[in-house]
């Protein structure tokens, strides 16, 4: 699965057009490169494992689950078979066991129906992954746009996001969702590709930018959900 590159035109096109200043990081970053995950359920699994940790913790702990279930492939079949020890073997916590097992467990029984999620709107694939423990509606959006494609997501919970903002936007604090919805209003149709930019624009050392990562989760409560 790709993105048509005629739609990413356009929407270059238009960012361009509405923003002067995503124009900038456009001239900056340059073409847009976004690579889909293309597995939905393993997506799924890594967005899990790399909540509150970092990037290369969650690395390893992904490829130790891969070690573990080899020549398997990581399916909900599979990881349903695994022990409570070896997952902690794996690097796994047990509230992410849990996670995963409950992941595991709607997928197979039809709850979560990943087929069929390229077909639903992005309000109603948000709707059905959040009743997945340790999903919320940060992690469905990044399945949204990392795994479905889906072009006009504005994620405004993301931390790198609003950090982000701040920095672009010169914004004294953070900025909250109904400044953050304000500022990418005029990105729509193609808020995904606004917010890409404002990640990339976090890796420029140019001056005026900052240093930073992709895709910075909020904090999730004692529930598995995201604040």
């Amino acid at each position: 699965m790709a993105h048509d590159p005629r739609q990413i035109e356009t929407g270059l096109n238009h960012l361009r057009a509405a923003d002067p200043v995503i124009r900038r990081v456009i001239d900056q970053v340059g073409p847009f490169r976004l690579k889909l995950q293309r597995n939905r359920f393993r997506s799924l699994v890594r967005a899990i494992i790399a909540q509150q940790i970092s990037g290369s913790a969650a690395r390893s702990i992904n490829e130790r689950l891969r070690r573990l279930l080899a020549p398997r492939r990581v399916t909900p079949e599979n990881l349903t078979r695994l022990t409570p020890t070896q997952l902690r073997n794996a690097g796994l916590s047990p509230q992410k066991s849990a996670y995963l097992a409950d992941l595991s467990n709607q997928v197979l029984d039809g709850r979560v129906r990943l087929a069929k999620l390229a077909r639903l709107p992005d309000d109603e694939v948000v709707a059905e992954l959040v009743q997945v423990k340790g999903i919320g509606v940060w992690t469905a959006q990044m399945f949204l746009i990392f795994s479905l494609g889906r072009v006009d997501v504005f994620p405004h919970q993301d931390l790198g996001i609003r950090t982000a903002l701040r920095n672009l936007y010169r914004l004294p604090d953070l900025p909250d969702k109904e400044t953050g919805h304000e500022i990418a209003r005029p990105w729509r149709p193609f808020a995904t590709l606004g917010s890409w930019y404002c990640w990339r624009s976090l890796e420029l050392r140019e001056p005026g930018f900052a240093l930073g990562t992709v895709g910075t989760e909020p904090r999730m409560d004692a529930n598995g959900r995201e604040d």
